[in-house]
Parts: C-alpha cells; structure tokens; sequence
C-alpha cells in the first residue's frame, strides 16, 4: 500500500452518536484519500483493525465505508477489501468530496478545473436568470448582497450569503438539471474563497462585480448578465492565481 498515512493521522470523532461517528471517519478517510494518503488501488485498513485501532464499532467503519462509496471514492469485494477506486470514478461535484479536497490542499489542476466548470455553468444561468427570474428572486439576491457588504466574505455568515447569491440565479434560471447543480456551485465558491483567504488577504473588493451581475439580472439584461458573471468567474479566477503564487 503507497502512502498508509497510519492510525494515528485518523482523527477520533469529538462526541458520541453513531451517526456523526461514521461521519467523522468517513470525512477523516475521504480527506486521506483526497489528499493521496491512499492513492487508486490501495487497499483500506480492514473492518475489525480499523474498528480497534480508531475504537469505534465496526458498524461505525461500514456505515463508513457505505458514504466513501455512495461517492464513488471506494468499493468493497468479498476476499479482496475495500480498495480506492480510480478517481475518473469519484463524484468530484459531491459537496463533500470539495470540502475534503480543499482540507488536503488541492492541487492547482483541480481548482482550475472547478472554475472552467464555472466558467461553462454560470454565465449561462445567470442569462437564464435575467430572462425567467421572478421578484421574490430579485428580493432574495439583494437581501444576499446586503449581508455579503455587511459581514464580508472573510466570515461565515458572509460566504454563506455568497453562497445563496450564486443559488438563487442558478434557481432563477428555471432548469431543472441545472438546478441540480446548485449545491455543487455553492460549494466550489466557498471553498475557492476560504483557500484565497486562507493563503492570503483577498486581493480586491468583489462586491462591485456582483453589484453589477445583479443591475442587469434586475433589468432583464440577458447578454449583460452573461458578461457580468463571466467577468466575476474571471477575476475569481486571478485572485486564486495570486492566492497560489502567495
């Protein structure tokens, strides 16, 4: 096996419940295997060492096992062991799998490639937006806007508001398939705006360029909203290049 990262990387779950233990330790192996702790084709510590080693149930370790490979990240054969699938095979959308990436410092190909997905999606929706959306649409951009200048996106509560500004023109442009994609949206703009702040002060006030996206979803400007998020996915895009160059 190329890389065990051994017991002792795996962190113990903090409190009791078997749910959020299964979860504590698929989230601390899903970062192992993200961060190349365990590369494709290694094989996972076994049910009943893992389960003594870490002290958590073997129900824990397969209830475990069973999120890993809902993710595509595993999978598990009789006689053979629960092995690290390839990753052309892992769900790289998932919410979780982006959140684990970003805890294993991602690699420079991987956050470009979440903004050349960007960069396909959300001009696109958000001239979608500026044609179908509705005026409980436009209110709850502006209340997002209101709460990204307030708090900005060094907190929490800022990003989470950055976040329900990039939902709501994904749901404004009335696609369900598209729709789908929100969380995983959502997800790659925080954590590429936690990895820029984490490497280093942002480097430029966003709030212009998301003010401008929101004038011309507001006026059912199909085209200016389509260069609008095309601008903001772009400088989006250089500030993580500066980030990585810090």
């Amino acid at each position: 096996m190329r890389g065990d990262p051994g017991f002792e990387d795996i962190k113990l779950p903090l409190a009791s419940g078997s749910r959020r233990i299964h979860g504590s330790v698929a989230r601390d192996l899903g970062v192992a295997i993200l961060a190349g702790r365990y590369a494709p084709g290694d094989v996972l510590p076994g049910e009943i060492e893992f389960s003594e080693q870490l002290k958590v149930s073997r129900t824990a370790y397969r209830e475990a096992i069973r999120i890993l490979s809902a993710k595509g990240l595993v999978e598990s054969r009789p006689r053979t062991g629960t092995r690290v699938t390839q990753r052309s095979r892992w769900n790289l959308l998932d919410p979780d799998i982006l959140a684990w990436a970003f805890e294993a410092e991602p690699s420079e190909t991987f956050i470009r490639d979440l903004f050349e997905l960007r960069m396909i999606v959300e001009p696109a929706a958000a001239a979608l937006a500026a044609e179908r959306r509705s005026g409980l649409d436009i209110s709850r951009m502006g209340h997002a806007l209101e709460e990204m200048g307030r708090y900005g996106l060094a907190t929490e509560i800022g990003r989470a508001a950055d976040q329900a500004f990039h939902n709501t023109i994904l749901e404004a442009a009335r696609n369900g398939p598209l729709m789908a994609l929100s969380s995983s949206i959502a997800a790659a703009v925080t954590w590429t705006t936690i990895f820029k702040q984490r490497r280093s002060a942002l480097p430029r006030d966003p709030m212009p360029d998301h003010r401008i996206l929101y004038e011309a979803i507001v006026a059912g400007d199909v085209e200016g909203a389509r260069a609008a998020m095309t601008e903001l996915v772009r400088l989006a895009l250089a500030d993580t290049e500066l980030s990585l160059k810090a």
